[in-house]
């Protein structure tokens, strides 16, 4: 086979990949657009959560779980501390601690919606593929930052697509769901974010001290922080702790429980109708003047008028 004949066929592949993956993308737009005809998520599958904007939204303050979140139509920005990462169709977003993130659509019409998915990634579930895959332990740095930003390739880019097709076939998803999210955990892990996702499942190392440290956070967040005991509890130094907790969370611990706090005041006070003191109260604050500036420090205004604000904004949403 002459030079000439080998770079026509290279080219032919490269022209069929092209084909394949705007073909996908098509596609993918086309199945979440039919599966959720409304603006919202709806979780359609188990640990599938599918989204559809009509407009470019405000800030939301909410807990991601460890997720791959994947981009049909649009763009969105996640701020994690000080860092930004914005991801569109032609990139995706792995996190791989829960972590409170605020995000933002930043690109969406009601002619071209913003359409996503988030697929939810269980440690052990990582952690059984690694082993089949060989993968037994982690070959980057132990404390990498749990969330980052990665091109889309047309492999995995093919397996999304298989999944997302299994919403319109709830039988075949029984069976092919598992098999289908062991292969995108595969894509993943032989990615250049490998070293990022077999943080899910480590046993050793810094990386599964901070997923503890961070669990414990979440069911005690309401509850005084102890760092001496908590950093004792994990095995480490409080000055350890705090600096693998950053460069993880892109937060301190305290930074994190605060955000915690008062995500969850704001949903009791939307949801649940709890005036500001109540919610306060309920989260683990003590002084409510203390609240009302952290509240303000964060969501830009003070806690009643940002959840009247956030009611007419749903309503002025419902009405059109």
């Amino acid at each position: 086979m002459d030079v000439m004949t080998l770079d026509v066929m290279v080219h032919q592949q490269t022209d069929r990949e092209a084909q394949l993956v705007y073909a996908n993308r098509a596609e993918l737009v086309e199945r979440i657009a039919r599966a959720i005809s409304e603006d919202g998520t709806a979780q359609l599958l188990p640990g599938l959560h599918l989204s559809r904007s009509s407009l470019p939204g405000e800030p939301l303050h909410s807990v991601l779980e460890p997720s791959l979140c994947v981009i049909a139509q649009g763009s969105k920005e996640v701020l994690l501390g000080k860092s930004r990462y914005r991801y569109d169709p032609a990139h995706y977003l792995l996190a791989t601690v829960e972590l409170p993130r605020v995000s933002q659509v930043l690109v969406a019409s009601k002619e071209r919606p913003y359409l996503s998915l988030r697929l939810e990634l269980a440690p052990s579930l990582v952690g059984a593929v690694m082993a089949e895959a060989g993968h037994a332990s982690s070959s980057g740095p132990a404390d990498a930052r749990a969330i980052t930003v990665s091109p889309l390739d047309a492999r995995l880019l093919d397996a999304v697509v298989r999944l997302v097709r299994l919403v319109d076939s709830p039988a075949e998803a029984r069976v092919l769901m598992p098999l289908i999210t062991r292969e995108i955990i595969y894509r993943l892990l032989t990615g250049e974010q490998g070293s990022r996702l077999r943080h899910l499942a480590i046993t050793g190392g810094y990386a599964s001290r901070i997923a503890r440290a961070v669990e414990r956070l979440r069911q005690d967040f309401d509850q005084p922080l102890r760092i001496e005991r908590l950093a004792h509890e994990l095995g480490m130094s409080v000055s350890g702790l705090h600096h693998h907790f950053k460069a993880v969370t892109a937060l301190s611990p305290l930074q994190f429980q605060k955000r915690l706090r008062l995500q969850e005041a704001r949903r009791l006070m939307l949801g649940e109708d709890l005036d500001a003191a109540s919610a306060a109260y309920h989260v683990g604050y003590r002084d409510a003047s203390h609240f009302n500036r952290e509240y303000k420090s964060l969501f830009g205004v003070p806690p009643m008028r940002d959840v009247q604000r956030l009611r007419e904004s749903v309503k002025a949403s419902a009405d059109r």
